[in-house]
């Protein structure tokens, strides 16, 4: 009865239309006033999943990528993946996704990079002459790639839900060869499209002027170099990075793009903070419904029942990405992550399983399911960006999964893919 309390209650008060973050914490206090257990044990629980030195990471790295989105950068970047790939058959689809690939590193962020990279990209491939519902499949799509690679905010969800037993670091790297497997699958899609719908060829960029965009756009990137360069040689650690990523990316778009003036950072700062806001309540109110599945033995009967339906850890794992994938389709990635980890670590040394090696499975399985309807907010801002619905989105999405699922299953049944750089860091 207390665990029907704990999980129904949390989805009854979900359906009602109320915010993940309070729905947890209705969950826990329901289920704990239920046992006898006092509330004070509940609201420890929730300040000090909220207090961690660690968390200083999450505001640190969205500051610094909202600074980076209305900063110019995703056009600088737009500017320096044309050369490279803009003169190619369908050349502004490969734009798109090496643009996302780069600005990915920067804000971590599926929304936001659809949001920057979109709003670029999306109105130049319509005037090209691209079909308008490819233009948003492709800038959807590409937006996967900021999940997996750093300053990636969700692995550092990851790692507090996994009880701080997963390095930061060592997620950071892990999802660095899957990120750029995805990159190559969507591009190898890409180039697969423009050349059986004939789409248009973009015009070589003259080498004096690709010169001074590499130059224009060396700035913002030296912002990857202080998160991946500080990290990997130990001179930062990931939060120490964050915040001198904050002062760069400061720094580049005040004195050096001028792309933002004084008046605009209270707006920003305002954009900023309510979005640390809401990712701080839900970690503070998913600790403690952690803690209640804990008393009640969830990851204890969740460990027998997986454990039960197969002994195999390859149908163990087929059977995870089916659940997730389907979840994913009804709920947020983060409040996801901090749902379901305390409940399958447990599992994770029964099967031999790596959690570094978990942590990218959940990501990119729970990435997948932010472009998938009904939520898919990712797949709403792309909508809203090239004016069209949902429902048309749906339809012709489907092509575009197929190479995310390869990548998946890929990433899932071979663990060297996603541990062979952190391992050889030293993580």
């Amino acid at each position: 009865m207390e665990i029907l309390i704990l999980i129904g209650g949390f989805t009854v008060v979900c359906l009602l239309g109320m915010p993940v973050a309070y729905a947890l914490g209705i969950a826990s206090i329901a289920a704990a006033l239920y046992t006898d257990i006092p509330l004070e044990a509940v609201m420890l629980k929730v300040a000090g999943g909220m207090s961690g030195f660690s968390l200083l990471a999450i505001p640190f790295f969205v500051l610094a990528g909202a600074i980076m989105a209305v900063g110019g950068m995703a056009t600088r970047l737009v500017n320096l993946a044309k050369v490279f790939v803009g003169a190619i058959r369908g050349g502004l689809a490969l734009v798109n996704i090496v643009a996302s690939t780069m600005f990915g590193c920067l804000s971590g962020s599926s929304v936001a990079d659809t949001a920057a990279v979109g709003s670029v990209m999306i109105p130049q491939m319509i005037k090209a002459g691209y079909p308008r519902l490819f233009a948003v499949n492709v800038t959807i799509s590409g937006s996967l790639q900021p999940l997996l690679v750093p300053p990636s905010h969700n692995m550092v969800i990851y790692s507090i839900a996994a009880g701080g037993t997963v390095s930061v670091g060592a997620m950071f790297m892990a999802g660095i060869i899957p990120a750029l497997m995805l990159g190559a699958s969507l591009v190898t899609l890409g180039l697969y499209v423009a050349k059986r719908d004939d789409f248009p060829k973009g015009e070589a960029i003259p080498l004096r002027q690709a010169g001074k965009i590499a130059i224009d756009s060396i700035w913002g990137l030296t912002t990857v170099g202080i998160i991946l360069g500080g990290i990997t040689s130990g001179v930062f650690t990931p939060t120490e990075s964050g915040a001198v990523a904050c002062v760069w990316a400061f720094f580049v778009t005040m004195f050096i793009y001028r792309d933002i003036t004084w008046s605009d950072l209270p707006m920003l700062l305002g954009r900023v903070t309510r979005t640390v806001g809401m990712v701080m309540i839900m970690i503070g109110f998913s600790i403690s419904f952690g803690y209640m599945m804990a008393i009640l033995r969830i990851p204890a009967i969740a460990t027998e029942f997986f454990v039960h339906i197969s002994s195999d850890k390859y149908m163990f794992l087929l059977w995870i990405n089916i659940l997730l994938l389907l979840l994913g389709t009804f709920m947020d990635l983060a409040p996801m992550l901090l749902i379901c980890t305390p409940i399958f670590l447990p599992v994770l040394g029964t099967f031999n399983i790596d959690p570094v090696h978990f942590g990218i499975i959940i990501i990119l399985n729970l990435g997948i399911g932010l472009l998938t309807p009904p939520v898919g907010p990712t797949m709403v801002v792309g909508c809203a960006i090239g004016k069209v619905s949902m429902e048309a989105v749906s339809r012709t999405i489907l092509i575009f999964y197929v190479p995310m699922v390869v990548v998946l299953l890929l990433v899932t049944y071979i663990p060297e893919l996603s541990l062979w750089l952190p391992r050889t860091l030293g993580y």
